[in-house]
């Protein structure tokens, strides 16, 4: 099966988990093409037999080339099986209220874009200090304290669960 993954990042875990599901399904005999959205100059998605898609969300919203590719391409997608794998730090808790927001944030990608995947996962990111802007590691250290208070919040820190993602892509497959 040829796979198209097409993904948007900022400070590169989309990427990072872009290429974990790239990898796993390599091993898994699947021929897969990785590429960043913001690359993306009218791609042909109709030789594809799948797409996952990936964009992290940031100040309430997926990256603009998410939204630039999938305007071009709705029409294409709309004929294959789709994953769009939804990229957060909300999505490494438990609040039910930040859970609501994420897909409150995901509706509005779809009503924006007219396109509706067939699956979202909700995937969670990494805390990168070391890659943000002192406005950004600002910010993102009040989250942090908030939602994880026994963080370090001078260390780079990973959420994103590898094994729930590789059953959760294995399980789109299947179906």
């Amino acid at each position: 099966m040829k796979i198209l993954i097409g993904y948007a990042t900022t400070e590169g875990q989309t990427r990072k988990i872009c290429r974990h599901v790239a990898d796993h399904l390599n091993d898994g005999g699947h021929s897969v093409e990785l590429l960043p959205l913001s690359e993306a100059d009218d791609p042909d998605v109709a030789r594809f037999d799948r797409a996952i898609l990936a964009a992290s969300v940031h100040l309430g919203h997926y990256q603009q080339a998410l939204s630039d590719f999938v305007a071009d391409a709705a029409p294409s997608l709309a004929t294959l099986p789709t994953l769009f794998l939804s990229v957060s730090l909300s999505a490494a808790g438990h609040d039910a209220e930040d859970w609501r927001g994420l897909e409150t944030i995901t509706n509005e990608m779809t009503e924006a874009t007219g396109w509706t995947p067939d699956r979202v996962e909700q995937v969670a990111g990494a805390y990168t200090p070391s890659r943000y802007d002192i406005i950004r590691r600002f910010a993102m250290r009040r989250i942090i304290a908030a939602k994880d208070p026994g963080q370090d919040l001078t260390a780079d820190r990973e959420y994103t669960d590898w094994t729930g993602l590789d059953r959760a892509v294995d399980d789109w497959i299947a179906n």
